[in-house]
């Protein structure tokens, strides 16, 4: 068995769904994981916003608005009364609940009910649709199956339990189709998995049921050697081992959120990256396979801030890190990047939430400059340090952009490059030239 994930613009209209209908409608067995309908989810947090502020007028025009726009899809996707029927009433049921918020109290626990709407409503629609043509496809309730612990993170071991039992109380079908993102919480509220969203889903059900393959399908034809936006002539990358696809997601390649990833790596099933736009593009095969010898791709990830301190105390002290560090974490702020050198040490952050109370905190210890819009460049590969030259072609290609930070040796896969943001299509069109 499969598991193919749809994201918002895939099942954004009533054709994209039609489309994405066509390609899971082929007699093999699969789960179908289906984001909200693009755009959903953003009116849903606005719509949020505004019971907070208890503006209800102002929410109830969002709502209105947003439910007419399912209305007027659904007069596209269906083509008898019965199905325009069922799906509207469906539709009024959801937006009935929401409105319901503009009269009760509004905390967080009602915002993540109603963020899981969009998800509940897409695949609704869609399974309204896949019984109208004739095929063998049920709804499995991701709310059945999917759930976090108190530390926020995957239940692994109930969502393996559930969800296999879920398809052995559902046995004989072509096709189950199910929510992404959304979940429930370990005291069975309604929640969200928040990073990765529908790709995390479907990585943790991939890992759960021990699929064939996943499958994640998205408007881009695979994970590409370097960032179209800024690059011209660049591809997708065929193959890539499940180190290399975390660096690249993590540093900037937007197709697939690093999360998503590591679920799939324990429990080794390979994850394809295919284009909804292009089905018979051959996208891209994250595997264990690690292709040798090879620069692979380029990332960058943007708004950066590096962070240098500098202090005499640091010459031969030993716990100096251990506090630098404890201060992020005391703040919950992750670091990027790490460069050391006797008298100071210099990290990167990407949330600048807290940048204020980190720099007074770090004040303490020494001297502290920042560095804000930079920009890392990541070069992704089998970068073994044995492996003689490919430092060499990676400096030789930036020698006309100015460095602020490198990081190498971290890890088998990748070299980190800090940059300023002007110099950053400078940076990625250089490397591309000399590596590609």
């Amino acid at each position: 068995m499969k598991v193919l994930k749809f994201g918002g613009t895939s099942v954004g209209s009533a054709q994209r769904i039609k489309e994405v209908a066509a390609l899971v409608c082929n007699g093999e067995q699969k789960i179908v994981v289906l984001s909200a309908m693009s755009g959903t989810t953003n009116c849903l947090v606005e719509i949020a916003n505004y019971l907070y502020k208890k503006n209800n007028d102002g929410a109830n025009e969002l709502i209105n608005e947003l439910e007419q726009k399912y209305y007027n899809e659904i007069e596209d996707l269906y083509q008898t009364d019965e199905y325009k029927q069922q799906a509207k009433e469906m539709i009024e049921s959801h937006f009935d609940y929401i409105k319901s918020f503009t009269i009760d109290v509004f905390t967080a626990f009602e915002e993540k009910a109603i963020l899981a709407q969009g998800e509940l409503m897409s695949t609704a629609m869609f399974q309204f649709y896949l019984e109208e043509k004739g095929e063998n496809s049920t709804l499995i309730p991701a709310l059945d199956f999917m759930r976090i612990d108190k530390h926020n993170e995957p239940d692994t071991i109930y969502i393996k339990e559930n969800s296999n039992k879920v398809l052995a109380d559902n046995p004989g079908f072509n096709i189950y189709v199910t929510q992404g993102y959304i979940c429930r919480n370990a005291f069975g509220e309604i929640d969200n998995l928040q990073r990765g969203g529908s790709d995390y889903t479907a990585s943790l059900i991939g890992a759960a049921i021990s699929a064939d393959e996943i499958q994640i399908w998205t408007d881009i034809d695979g994970m590409h050697n370097n960032d179209p936006r800024y690059v011209e002539n660049t591809h997708s990358v065929a193959n890539l081992s499940f180190d290399e696809a975390a660096e690249l997601a993590y540093f900037g390649a937007k197709i697939l959120h690093p999360t998503s990833v590591l679920p799939a790596k324990l429990a080794n099933v390979p994850v394809r990256l295919l284009n909804t736009m292009e089905p018979k593009a051959a996208g891209t095969l994250i595997s264990s396979n690690q292709e040798k010898n090879r620069i692979t791709a380029v990332a960058a990830k943007d708004d950066i801030t590096a962070i240098k301190i500098k202090s005499g105390r640091m010459l031969l002290a030993y716990g100096f890190l251990r506090k630098v560090f404890e201060i992020f974490e005391s703040y919950k702020t992750p670091i990027d990047m790490i460069s050391t050198s006797e008298v100071g040490v210099s990290v990167t952050i990407d949330n600048n939430k807290h940048l204020d109370d980190i720099v007074d905190d770090l004040k303490k210890f020494g001297t502290v400059d920042i560095d804000t819009d930079q920009v890392i460049i990541c070069v992704v590969g089998d970068l073994v340090a044995d492996k003689v030259g490919y430092a060499n072609k990676i400096f030789e290609a930036l020698k006309g952009i100015p460095i602020r930070m490198i990081s190498y040796g971290g890890s088998n896969y990748n070299v980190s490059i800090l940059v300023d943001k002007k110099y950053k299509k400078d940076a990625l069109n250089a490397l591309s030239d000399k590596l590609f």
